[in-house]
């Protein structure tokens, strides 16, 4: 393998369309490019992501995406080692819109084609904007999906524990629906709560009780909806402060049982690696300043280091994309024309499904 590599990265899981080019110089990452095409307007009249509208703009938009990424790089695609494309998890329409736009660039192009899981690209982001060396603990929290994982290499991950029903996304999603608040839910709760009194309403922490790194984050939304029932059912309407106590006192719930359950997971962690230890977090939810600050305490509590990418490396990206695939192009890894849009992939197989299996596989 040559002493650089240029990998151009696509990604389509949900709603951002992304493509991105990264470079690995010697031992020196750079992101050359990375687009994103966002479709909130597309969505917002409907309170979250409609599937077949994201599908239908990820096919329109993935093409200009890529041809933006190159310009932005000053790149053609002769001057590509190959294409990486997140394969799943994802929206199925969605992912296959980018997967078939890679097998489309790498046949004409005549480049390798990397599938990437998109949780992968998360997991695998510190490690383009910190250099983190394996094996590190990892908290990816998202929109769908909330893990604790032990990264032991590119394409190797164990699995701690995670949530058992809604992830903290989806949750803060439904906080601002029920609130009346706009979408994604996460910034709107965030800034609605800045104001808010955390104390005023008592909201459960699930799970704390139990021992392990599992989580779970269905009830709290139901003690959300009933706290909201109640004020409405006294005073006929919530007013401005109603909302921002329910966001605040929502938040800490969410930033108590993250930062309780990483407390385990280092625990577990430490056991394993006791040189140089890390804790990274990465994913959409990760750009929330109280959870940011309360791991980064737990985190120093324990004597590790933290590492948090920068925001706009938290949320869907193909820089994260192309990295993942540049890691494993490295170590040999491609895949063929065969390659398959999957809307399930766990990232550790070998441990139970959290959450069950369906005739599509298991779902995390």
């Amino acid at each position: 393998m040559t002493a650089e590599l240029t990998i151009l990265g696509l990604e389509s899981s949900c709603d951002d369309t992304g493509a991105a080019v990264v470079r690995l110089r010697g031992n020196v990452p750079e992101i050359l490019s990375n687009i994103v095409i966002g479709q909130a307007e597309l969505h917002e009249a409907f309170g979250g992501v409609v599937p077949e509208l994201a599908a239908r703009a990820h096919a329109e938009k993935i093409d200009i995406a890529v041809e933006q990424a190159l310009d932005a790089a000053g790149l053609t695609l002769a001057q590509v080692d190959a294409v990486a494309v997140t394969a799943g998890p994802g929206l199925i329409g969605g992912v296959l819109s980018g997967v078939m736009c890679a097998k489309g660039i790498a046949a004409g192009a005549g480049l390798p084609l990397v599938g990437v899981n998109h949780l992968a690209g998360h997991a695998l982001t510190p490690r383009l904007t910190d250099g983190l060396p394996f094996p590190y603990l990892m908290l990816l929290v998202s929109g769908g999906h909330c893990q604790f994982l032990i990264a032991h290499g590119p394409d190797r991950f164990e699995r701690l524990g995670g949530t058992i029903d809604d992830a903290p996304g989806e949750a803060f999603d439904k906080c601002a629906r029920l609130l009346g608040l706009p979408q994604p839910g996460g910034p709107s709760v965030e800034k609605a709560a800045r104001n808010g009194d955390p104390s005023r309403f008592t909201l459960p922490r699930p799970l704390l009780d139990r021992p392990g790194c599992d989580m779970s984050f269905s009830g709290l939304k139901t003690a959300l909806l009933r706290a909201r029932d109640g004020i409405v059912a006294e005073k006929g309407g919530l007013t401005q402060q109603d909302r921002n106590d329910l966001c605040a006192g929502f938040q800490a719930a969410v930033a108590d049982v993250l930062s309780e359950k990483t407390r385990r997971a280092l625990a577990r962690y430490l056991e394993l690696q006791s040189e140089a230890p890390a804790i990274a977090v990465a994913g959409g939810v990760a750009a929330n300043t109280l959870l940011r600050t309360r791991l980064q305490d737990v985190a120093g509590e324990a004597g590790t280091s933290f590492v948090a990418p920068p925001l706009a490396l938290c949320t869907d990206n193909a820089a994260m994309i192309a990295w993942a695939g540049l890691e494993m192009f490295r170590t040999g890894r491609q895949s063929g024309m065969d390659l398959a849009a999957r809307p399930r992939w766990p990232l550790d197989d070998r441990s139970p499904a959290l959450l069950g299996s369906g005739k599509k596989g298991p779902k995390a």
